[in-house]
């Protein structure tokens, strides 16, 4: 796939050292925004909030007390460990079903994706927009480290892994965002150049995708001004509005890849190779304050190598790196020889050469990947507040519009007993017919984010009913709100 324009080759050691300063910069990025994680939302981190680096310690008390903040990481060796066991030519359905049985929480695309896995649809479909309310959201790209990792120099390359392993949860702009980072991280280890590396990567991109449009705007943006908050402004103006993921809607809250794959754009630029000025505007330009510096810290780490990132953020680093990532048996140093060997073989793959203390690397010039567009055709209109309960029995009410999301779910009083492996089960009537039957697991890892959406129906005024089948003592399902859309653009939205 793409283009061989010419050859690069570097020592193998060279190589393992950008390899580790992937994933210790990643690793170090997050730790770095964990404490402001989406509680700046719409509005910039000021200076004179002092975002603590402890020092000695800091990532073992991480660690040790909040090892779900290493989400970032410990999806990444989810994909990684699958390719160790099974090969670089590992099929799509062990991704899935590695990533849907794991024993982590998760949120977002990824929950989305995983319901649908473990209820029969699996990927591409998985993260297919009409299957995934959070098609667009950022989930992909916080797990798309890995790809560019294995693939140095070659982004089409790392956009074919992508294609592979994105849809599993993603779809549109939610995929794009994975393949941009991971093209940054190729990129970054073949060039030197922060201007390069961002403005290259975007060529993996439809020039036609709201993705495009929005990196091309900002890279444009950190050109003409020399604050990055007065991008950070044009950027809030232009792009800022979330209208899709249903947590997002209407809300500060913004969880879109486009949005916060141009902060890590903002923290590379105007970091200017600078490490900690790259983490900590990533950091301050708020939303998903951890996700998106640990991406510009490891496409930056990736590009100075391991051996150059200050041991002001290293040293403590080092006191965790034989520790195994939380629900994996993997640690930062058995990630690093992972992602090592497994470049080697996609260098191999790719007509590459390796010898024993050097490789060559056939250097890619990115092509975009094909086009595709989320919530084609699909327009907010209005979000009409329910809070209502089921277990007063049937609720039936009615909405204008060609689609509908319906927020809430099961609530249990866990008090009075284990009820981990009840399934609720609820009829959804549209206009009298039985439109699908949803199953709402109490077990928290396998829950469904929404009760029921869909985005197909016919533009009019529809009548809805929900019926819960098998109640249970102790538990309840909430009707919180109809998020609802047209199969036309309402004008005058924002005023």
């Amino acid at each position: 796939m793409g283009q061989k324009n010419k050859t690069m080759t570097m020592t193998t050691d060279d190589l393992r050292d950008k390899i580790m300063g992937g994933w210790a910069a990643q690793t170090i990025g997050v730790t770095y925004g964990g404490p402001t994680e989406f509680r700046y939302c719409k509005r910039i981190i000021p200076d004179s909030i002092k975002i603590p680096w402890p020092g000695s310690g800091y990532h073992k008390q991480i660690f040790e007390n909040r090892p779900g903040l290493y989400d970032d990481i410990y999806m990444d060796l989810t994909f990684v460990e699958v390719f160790e066991r099974y090969g670089i030519e590992a099929p799509v359905d062990s991704f899935a079903n590695a990533f849907a049985h794991a024993d982590y929480q998760l949120w977002h695309a990824n929950q989305a994706a995983r319901y649908n896995i473990l209820n029969g649809i699996m990927p591409p479909e998985s993260g297919h927009w009409l299957n995934n309310p959070h098609a667009d959201d950022i989930d992909f790209q916080i797990e798309a480290d890995f790809a560019g990792l294995m693939a140095p120099g070659m982004p089409n390359a790392a956009s074919e892994i992508t294609d592979k392993i994105g849809h599993i949860m993603n779809y549109g702009d939610g995929w794009y965002g994975g393949v941009y980072v991971a093209a940054m991280y190729s990129l970054a280890f073949v060039s030197n150049d922060i201007d390069f590396i961002v403005t290259e990567a975007l060529k993996t991109i439809p020039v036609q995708s709201d993705f495009y449009k929005c990196m091309a705007d900002v890279i444009g943006w950190c050109k003409a001004n020399d604050d990055w908050k007065i991008t950070w402004q044009l950027l809030e103006e232009k792009w800022g509005e979330d209208l899709t993921c249903p947590d997002g809607i209407r809300e500060p809250f913004n969880i879109e890849a486009k949005m916060n794959s141009a902060y890590i754009v903002i923290g590379l630029l105007y970091g200017n190779g600078d490490f900690a000025k790259t983490i900590d505007i990533s950091t301050r330009c708020g939303q998903d304050s951890d996700c998106n510096p640990a991406s510009a810290g490891g496409i930056l780490g990736t590009m100075m190598g391991y051996s150059n990132i200050p041991d002001y953020w290293l040293n403590d680093l080092k006191e965790v790196e034989n520790l195994n990532f939380r629900y994996t048996n993997i640690s930062l140093k058995k990630a690093y020889e992972m992602s090592f060997n497994q470049a080697l073989k996609v260098i191999e793959k790719n007509g590459g050469t390796i010898k024993e203390k050097s490789v060559t690397i056939p250097v890619q010039t990115p092509v975009p990947v094909r086009y595709e567009k989320s919530f084609e055709g699909v327009y907010y209109t209005e979000t009409k507040i329910q809070n209502k309960s089921l277990k007063e029995g049937d609720f039936s009410s009615e909405f204008e519009g060609s689609g509908i999301i319906i927020t809430g779910g099961l609530t249990m009083d866990r008090r009075r007993g284990d009820n981990s492996g009840y399934v609720a089960e609820v009829e959804i009537y549209i206009n009298d017919l039985l439109k699908q039957t949803v199953k709402l697991p109490a077990d928290n890892r396998a829950r469904k984010l929404e009760i029921f959406w869909d985005y197909k129906l016919e533009q009019n005024n529809n009548a809805i009913k929900l019926k819960w089948l098998n109640p249970v003592e102790n538990s309840d399902i909430l009707i919180r709100k109809f998020i609802l859309f047209s199969d036309k653009p309402i004008q005058n939205l924002n005023q």
